[in-house]
């Protein structure tokens, strides 16, 4: 190994890095670095200083929209989890100080695990550690002022829609109108609960069948708990919507018998979930949107971005569908 490198992976500046880390007793001696592909939003490094391995994570190179890609949050939640049944990493050091890497960065431990096709058994595992979450007090964990819980729902709507507006470079007509009736149709929050924002296999790592890891908390926030159970069992119906990415193949269990299991588990009424099966729909079409907006500017680091934006009229479909089912 090179006894000095001056720079590392796009995004990372590791002399800067080992720097910073030497002086927080996180690293010694020269780094390497590789970027972890697979995430589209969030730039994820696997860092190893000779003997130790570690992950960093920062927001991606450009179009950094406000309020997304917020490392301080990640880090937040992650330590507050720590001691709780949510298996979350362990996080090391936070750093908002731009000029290290270009971004604010945290680093947090390196966790032995995978993301294998989907099973009845893993998504089981993966609906009980969400019932776990949304079981969490957050003011027992440090996190009672984590978010705004009254009024989340019409806030989500809002935001991703000034979100859309941000990212707009192609007409999508039908996407406003699936704007349009959710605004017309909020249901009221029966609990308010620490909420992933992203949940689903693809965020987590598995080992010997079981979740060892809960990671990419940036839209973690106070909310509605379907939230996050209508965009697990949307990431589930991908490949029904062709639309499917690695960790969302293979066998799944039924949508409906997953949320009949965290029903059961949280005591919480899921008639009106497909409002917020419609909701997800809308986020995921902004977030693909955006993703595809930085891939034509030149902004992405890795494989995969140039199919991202054909993902968009498909979620927006389903999305009014899914809203259509409520009404029969």
């Amino acid at each position: 190994m090179p006894a000095h490198i001056e720079t590392g992976p796009p995004g990372l500046d590791l002399d800067r890095l080992r720097d910073r880390l030497a002086r927080h007793g996180l690293a010694e001696g020269p780094l390497a670095a590789e970027v972890i592909h697979g995430g589209k939003s969030n730039l994820t490094y696997l860092v190893r200083d000779g003997g130790r391995r570690f992950v960093v994570r920062r927001p991606p190179l450009g179009h950094v929209l406000a309020t997304a890609h917020d490392m301080g949050r990640e880090y937040r939640v992650m330590t507050a989890l720590r001691d709780t049944g949510v298996p979350v990493p362990r996080t090391y050091h936070l750093c908002e100080d731009p000029d290290v890497v270009g971004a604010p960065f945290y680093v947090m431990e390196y966790v032995e695990g995978g993301q294998p096709p989907a099973t009845p058994a893993i998504e089981a595992d993966l609906v009980d550690v969400l019932a776990r979450l949304h079981d969490v007090d957050p003011a027992a964990v440090g996190l009672a002022d984590f978010g705004r819980p009254e009024g989340f729902l019409e806030r989500q709507v809002k935001r991703w829609k000034r979100q859309l507006d941000a990212s707009r470079s192609r007409d999508l007509p039908d996407i406003d109108h699936l704007f349009a009736r959710l605004a017309g149709a909020v249901p009221k929050t029966q609990r308010h609960a620490i909420v992933h924002g992203d949940f689903k296999l693809g965020n987590t790592l598995i080992a010997g069948g079981q979740v060892r890891a809960v990671l990419d908390w940036e839209m973690s926030t106070l909310g509605d708990p379907l939230t996050d159970l209508a965009l697990f069992l949307l990431y589930g119906d991908f490949a029904a919507l062709d639309i499917a990415e690695p960790g969302e193949a293979g066998e799944h269990m039924p949508s409906a018998g997953l949320a009949g299991r965290y029903a059961r588990g949280t005591g919480l009424d899921i008639s009106r979930l497909g409002w917020y099966v419609a909701l997800a729909c809308f986020k995921l079409a902004v977030i693909s949107e955006g993703i595809h907006f930085r891939y034509t500017q030149g902004l992405t680091v890795g494989d995969g971005f140039d199919e991202i934006g054909e993902h968009v009229a498909p979620l927006v479909t389903h999305g009014l569908q899914a809203l259509e089912s409520l009404e029969d």
